[in-house]
């Protein structure tokens, strides 16, 4: 696979954006979406799986839970590594290759997903679907070498959100094949899902490029993972996309446990909050472009810590209605703190250039580079994050027999996430002198603006 190489690729040249980048950029965003698409589709399989699994299958929902956790786990470490193949491979080579891998969970779970195969059996192949969790962090350290970092929020909130979406489409089609097969018929709908797998690898293979100036830094890593900031937005990222997939794979079967749902009527509104949470990351971004990502993602907190409030009191009282209200809020919350935390990375390393006397291309090239490094840990964490949701709903349910416990601590997390944000990216020193003015066309080297 060594075709379609760019050797020249300079984004913040407005010239070179308009006459040649901007259009090759959109197309490998693209494909880039679609395929990332299907890879959240196969990283969340088992999230409707679990939907399909009756009584006749003996599984518990201790059990459930954690096929759901170890599909997140395994999606979540294998970011690191897809994170630096882009580097190794090329954006396009590596595509192809990540979403033709993708058929190798999908048809381990056509061929198991029938009562009287083994729980071990089910783990090991809810882990194989871990893979597709990985897509995300090759395809946004891929786009975020392609644009500007004026265009960065809105590209890579679209390329996230777009993927993202994955998770509502596959527990729509979910929906669908319950509401019309019935609950017994799984491999319908893991079949379905074949021909799309191959369609994302042609359609990257024939559309997509690789970027030459991209290459395999391995001190830029280690660079990455001495910068405090890596770790600092890592923390944060376990709050919006932590939460979002750990949401994602866990609401159907919280609405089944806790609130006696069938499978159809949990499928039913599984779909609504993931869906939602998608399509506003990118919003997310549009608004951290604008107003500043720290302060989008502070009051971001604010709101999901409330929203969680609201569904806390919802489970002690259990009222569905409620309930559903406060979740789906949590969800639209999430969509709209991963387009802005996302939005602070390559800002944070521009302006970390900038402290350092840099300017120009060469604070830009700083930021590329450090950026696309910590993107694989900081995605990496955040799934960790979903992981830990997941486990905590079923120590919740497992003592308990509900989610209430699980709720108030995470609404005792988002609280620590709103005070870390103020404290290291909002809070000034009533001694520091404002910064001066950037030249035109550079960002403001401060922390607010990221």
């Amino acid at each position: 696979m060594a075709g379609r190489w760019i050797e020249h690729w300079d984004p913040e040249d407005d010239t070179f954006w308009k006459t040649q980048g901007e259009r090759i950029a959109r197309r490998n965003l693209a494909y880039s979406v679609f395929s990332e698409h299907i890879g959240f589709s196969v990283w969340s399989l088992w999230s409707v799986m679990v939907l399909f699994m009756g009584p006749e299958y003996g599984v518990d929902p201790a059990g459930k839970f954690f096929l759901i956790a170890t599909a997140t786990l395994v999606g979540a470490l294998i970011r690191v590594p897809y994170t630096f193949a882009v580097a190794r491979f090329g954006g396009r080579n590596w595509t192809v290759f990540s979403a033709t891998l993708l058929l190798l969970p999908a048809g381990a779970a056509w061929f198991v997903m029938e009562p009287g195969t083994s729980y071990t059996t089910f783990l090991l192949v809810a882990a194989l679907t871990g893979v597709g969790g990985g897509n995300f962090a090759s395809s946004m350290t891929n786009i975020n070498a392609f644009f500007p970092l004026r265009k960065k929020g809105w590209a890579l909130g679209l390329n996230a959100g777009g993927g993202n979406i994955g998770v509502p489409v596959i527990q729509l089609a979910a929906l669908l094949v319950i509401g019309t097969a019935g609950a017994a018929h799984p491999r319908l709908l893991i079949g379905a899902y074949l021909p799309l797998i191959v369609v994302a690898a042609l359609g990257a293979a024939l559309r997509m490029d690789n970027l030459a100036p991209v290459r395999n830094d391995t001190g830029a890593a280690r660079e990455a993972l001495r910068e405090p900031h890596t770790w600092i937005m890592s923390f944060l990222y376990i709050g919006t996309f932590g939460s979002f997939i750990g949401y994602s794979f866990a609401f159907g079967l919280v609405l089944q446990t806790q609130f006696g749902r069938t499978p159809l009527q949990a499928a039913s509104l599984t779909f609504v909050g993931p869906l939602l949470g998608s399509l506003v990351r990118p919003v997310g971004g549009l608004l951290a472009d604008r107003f500043g990502g720290a302060r989008i993602t502070l009051w971001n907190f604010v709101a999901m810590a409330a929203a969680t409030g609201v569904v806390v009191a919802a489970s002690v009282r259990a009222s569905l209605p409620v309930f559903l209200v406060g979740f789906i809020a949590l969800f639209v919350l999430t969509g709209l703190g991963n387009g802005s935390t996302y939005k602070m990375i390559p800002g944070i390393f521009q302006n970390k250039a900038l402290e350092r006397g840099m300017a120009g291309e060469a604070a830009a090239a700083y930021g590329r580079r450090l950026s696309g490094a910590a993107m694989g840990f900081i995605g990496a964490t955040g799934g960790v994050g979903g992981l830990a949701i997941n486990l905590a709903f079923r120590q919740s349910f497992q003592t308990a027999g509900t989610g209430t416990a699980a709720f108030a601590a995470f609404l005792a997390f988002y609280l620590v996430c709103t005070l870390v944000t103020w404290a290291v990216y909002l809070r000034r020193p009533a001694a520091e002198p404002a910064p001066a003015a950037p030249h035109e066309g550079e960002p403001r080297p401060a922390y607010a603006q990221v």
